[in-house]
């Protein structure tokens, strides 16, 4: 297990996309094992996901902190306690500060429910289905200063159906993230993904 690529999670809520990530690394071919999941809040469902399996898990309340740099620096230290080489936002409904993103500059990632550059921030499911596209999807891409604007490293989309909901088409987009987010950790622990120094906004 020693050798395996170390990455941290951080995550907010429910936790499906973390616990895609851990069915990955269930495989014995996957090469990457998860140090830890960090929440800003202490009733997330991902935590008791991650329990379930052995992860250490911490609990680091925004609310303690009466600055959100103040709050990023004791998540940096935190973080930096379990030395990831890839740091994984799975529902982390935080919006980080410069000096975060940039100490994980090009190990940071995150993972959007559009086919960005369309429809960054929240609503996207409402939003692609009123201005009546046909295609939606998800997109992984490193996290940057700019909200949902760093370099795209891969997307997967479907169809939007005439009788689709926002819930049916989130649905949807679920089942994609479930699949690409785990290979894509997969494919930058074997190093074919970089962030080029020109490449984060």
């Amino acid at each position: 297990m020693n050798n395996k690529f170390p990455i941290v999670i951080l995550i907010s809520g429910n936790g499906s996309n973390l616990q895609a990530i851990i069915d990955a690394t269930q495989q014995p071919d996957y090469p990457v094992t998860i140090k830890a999941v960090i929440s800003n809040k202490a009733n997330a469902y991902g935590l008791q996901r991650a329990q379930q399996v052995g992860i250490p898990t911490e609990i680091l309340s925004h609310k303690n902190y009466i600055a959100r740099q103040r709050y990023d620096q004791a998540l940096l230290k935190l973080v930096e306690c379990y030395q990831p080489k890839l740091v994984i936002l799975a529902g982390f409904m935080r919006i980080l500060s410069k000096d975060f993103v940039d100490h994980f500059s090009g190990r940071l990632l995150n993972i959007h429910p559009s086919l960005l550059p369309k429809y960054k921030g929240l609503n996207t499911h409402q939003r692609a289905i009123e201005a009546g596209d046909k295609i939606h999807g998800c997109t992984v891409h490193f996290v940057s200063n700019e909200l949902d604007s760093g370099k795209i490293i891969a997307q997967k989309q479907c169809d939007i159906s005439n009788d689709d909901t926002i819930e049916s088409l989130s649905a949807k987009v679920h089942q994609l993230e479930h699949q690409l987010y785990p290979e894509v950790i997969h494919q930058f622990a074997l190093g074919y993904i970089k962030l080029s120094g020109n490449d984060n906004g």
